[in-house]
């Protein structure tokens, strides 16, 4: 944590332990996260060209807490361009670095995209940020933003930023809590 001092010779295990042990529990990033723990439907918009229609689309996600409440799992389902998609978000809160974490894997890709970012003031609204070397676009910035609704609404967006473009907005997504 800030607070924390860095430890310079030799450390005091005693000492280092506290410091872990302070990092790795779960705070009010972690219980807002776990707030999103359920059973939910996806409605999606997807811009494979900026001036095309989107792809419209429907799934399911389901969300839940791991590791004593540390990490939330998203686990979507769905279709993407008429094929069935998969894709697996974890997200935590780092409480080192004060941002949020997150890797995504999904059924149209090998690699794992990387996200760290920040929450607005009142902690409704999670902005992350990317960095990945696109097969097709070449080194990109994707940036997602996540807005808590309400309890049962979530709304998700993801832009894209190619090398000397400018940033387009790629997919919306309109997720809401099964009754």
């Amino acid at each position: 944590m800030a607070k924390e001092k860095k430890q310079e010779g030799k450390l005091d295990m005693q000492a280092m332990m506290e410091v872990y042990q302070k990092l790795a529990t779960p705070g009010a990033a972690h219980k807002m996260l776990a707030k999103m723990a359920g059973a939910w439907t996806t409605r999606t918009k997807a811009w494979m060209e900026p001036d095309k229609p989107p792809m419209e689309g429907t799934g399911t996600c389901e969300q839940r807490m791991l590791l004593g409440g540390r990490y939330l799992q998203q686990e979507y389902t769905g279709e993407m361009m008429g094929s069935s998609f998969t894709g697996i978000n974890l997200i935590g809160y780092d409480n080192h670095t004060k941002k949020y974490v997150s890797a995504w894997i999904d059924s149209m890709s090998s690699g794992i995209y990387y996200f760290e970012g920040t929450a607005s003031a009142d902690g409704k609204t999670i902005t992350q940020e990317n960095t990945y070397d696109d097969p097709v676009r070449g080194p990109t910035v994707w940036r997602s933003v996540t807005r808590i609704v309400d309890d049962n609404t979530l709304e998700y967006e993801m832009y894209l930023t190619s090398k000397g473009s400018k940033e387009e907005k790629m997919m919306e997504m309109t997720v809401t809590r099964k009754k």
